[in-house]
This record gives C-alpha cells, structure tokens and sequence, in this order.
C-alpha cells in the first residue's frame, strides 16, 4: 500500500466518524401515542445513549396525531421529524400517502419479518395485546371469553377504549369485526346490554381501577403495570384470542434532521430500548430479550388473525359504525 494511502486511510476514517458524531446532534420531534411518563424515561434512557440530540415530545391518541399531522401536510408545514404510535394501519396510510422516509439500513436483524415494512419505512418496536381487565373487588367469577362480557349483567359494566381516539382501539374493533365468530353483532351486543366507551385506554383504567365500572377492554400492560402498583384489578389474555398492535416507528418524510432521527430508529430496535421496553411491561419484539414477569410467553398467546389492508379500507366505516353504537 503507499505511503500516502496508509497515512490518508485512518485521517478519511477519522473525519467521517467525526463527520457521523457531527451529524447525529440538534434536535428531534417525535410524535407519539405512548403514555408520557412512559415517553420521558424513553427520551431519558435515549439520550444517555445519544447526549447531543435533543428530542421534543408531542404526545395523543393516534387518531388526533393523525388529524394533527394532516393538517400539518396540508399548510405545507409538518412539524414532526418521527412517528412512534400505536399501529400500523395509520402507519400505511401515511407511507401510501408518500409520507414516510424509507430507510433501507434499519438494523432489522432479529426483528419478526411481520414487524417490518417491506419496504422500510416503519418498523415494529413492541407487541402490545388487548384483553379484558376486571376489578377484583366487584368481580367473583372473571371472565374468561370475549363472549363473557355479553352476558347479562355483565354487559352494563364494561367499558372499552374508542377507536376515534385509541389507534389501538382501531386494531382492535376492526380485528375483532373481521372474526367469524364476532363481527359486528358482537358489538351490538354490548351496546344492547350497556356497555359504554371512553376516548382511550386511559380511561379504560381509571374506570375499572375506582370501581366505576367492573371489566374494561384494554392493552395488557396498563392493566397488569396497575395491578402491580396495587389497583384492584387483574387482566385475562381471552381464551378466543387477543388482537396486537405493534407501536411501530417511522421517519417523516422531509426531516431535516435525518441522521439524529435514523439514531432514534437505531436505538428503537436495539436491545436497551427493548429491555426498557420490558420494564414497562411491554413484550419484546428481538429474540433473547424475555417478557416481563408474570407475562405469558409470546409463543403461548393465540393471536387473532387480522386484514390490515382490508382494515385500512374500512376505517371510516368502522368508526362510523361504532359511533352509531357508542357515540362519538
């Protein structure tokens, strides 16, 4: 090798790290469903990682981050450089609209081929299920089915998160009316015999936690997070099946910061976000990476299947249909 070579060749290594270092500072703004004390640690964990980004936080319900993010596109002007919220049908309609950046070197290894976009522009961080919580103080027999909940004088107690707030709620009626054996008549069940919505899982909680309200349809971690804590409830995976959600991450399209939001996306998959992830009692999506305690195994869950294309197309029919049974 000549001498210039071998003395160019670690001064070139040495400026594009510098280069790389350089380019992964300034500040981020993701806009994200999940809950904002569980957001703050995230950013916290985040920036031991990476000191010199700043990352700005505009946290909702997926429903009205989308209506915020459209108004957004629309004046020309999004604000958001990522996207970390609860589904992927929000997240494909955004990327048919040509909204998300594709990021072809998203460090992909041992994620499920399901978690990711096949064409790299969102990617699965967490699987997140939806069962049945119960209050333990006003509930003897728990229920053990989907079923259970319309029966009579059970119906009157539940209360459910609505998919014109919830993204997960979204997944989870449209998977719900996508099974043969539920379907829309299913909720016209519960609504004949009482059952009631909130906006999202938050009040879901809340309700059954005080006693407002016995059961509650909701994601696995808030329930099981607020049994750990002491509330008087407990959480039942339903012997049917549950629906999942997988929070995924995405860059917008136009940031301009690209390197410091590939580097959320990086530590995203990466296994300290995933062991944080479990210490908020989120089942991992990386292969090693145990599920919190208390937790079945991943393999052990039924997962009802869903048509997240067909979802997509029939989502304003879905919230208008449960709005005609719930309100709106």
């Amino acid at each position: 090798m000549p001498l210039l070579a071998k003395i160019a060749l670690p001064l070139l290594a040495a400026s594009m790290l510098a280069s790389a270092a350089q380019a992964q500072e300034g500040t981020i703004t993701v806009y994200t469903s999940q809950p904002t004390d569980q957001m703050n640690a995230v950013i916290e964990a985040f920036n031991r990682d990476h000191p010199q980004i700043a990352v700005e936080v505009f946290r909702s319900g997926t429903t009205e981050l989308m209506a915020k993010l459209q108004a957004e596109f629309a004046a020309g002007n999004p604000q958001a450089d990522l996207l970390l919220i609860a589904d992927s049908v929000a997240m494909t309609q955004l990327k048919n609209d040509g909204r998300l950046e594709p990021y072809a070197d998203a460090p992909v290894d041992g994620l499920p081929e399901a978690l990711v976009d096949p064409d790299r522009t969102f990617f699965g961080t967490k699987l997140i299920t939806t069962g049945i919580v119960y209050n333990t103080d006003l509930v003897q027999t728990p229920p053990a089915s989907w079923a259970d909940l319309t029966a009579e004088g059970v119906a009157s107690g539940v209360i459910m998160p609505s998919p014109l707030y919830s993204g997960a709620a979204v997944i989870h009626v449209g998977t719900m009316v996508q099974q043969p054996g539920f379907g829309w008549g299913y909720y016209e069940a519960l609504a004949d015999g009482g059952a009631v919505a909130g906006q999202g899982n938050g009040t879901v909680i809340e309700a059954v936690a005080r006693g407002e309200k016995a059961y509650g349809i909701i994601i696995e971690y808030m329930a099981l997070n607020a049994k750990a804590n002491g509330s008087p409830v407990d959480f039942v995976f339903p012997q049917e099946g549950v629906s999942t959600i997988t929070q995924p991450v995405a860059i917008v399209k136009g940031t301009d910061n690209r390197e410091a939001a590939q580097a959320f996306v990086d530590w995203q998959l990466g296994r300290a976000a995933q062991e944080q992830s479990v210490a908020q009692g989120y089942f991992p999506v990386i292969a090693g990476v145990e599920p919190p305690a208390g937790y079945p195994a991943v393999a052990d869950l039924t997962i009802l299947p869903a048509d997240t294309d067909r979802m997509l197309a029939e989502d304003q029919e879905i919230k208008m249909q449960f709005a005609d049974l719930f309100g709106g």
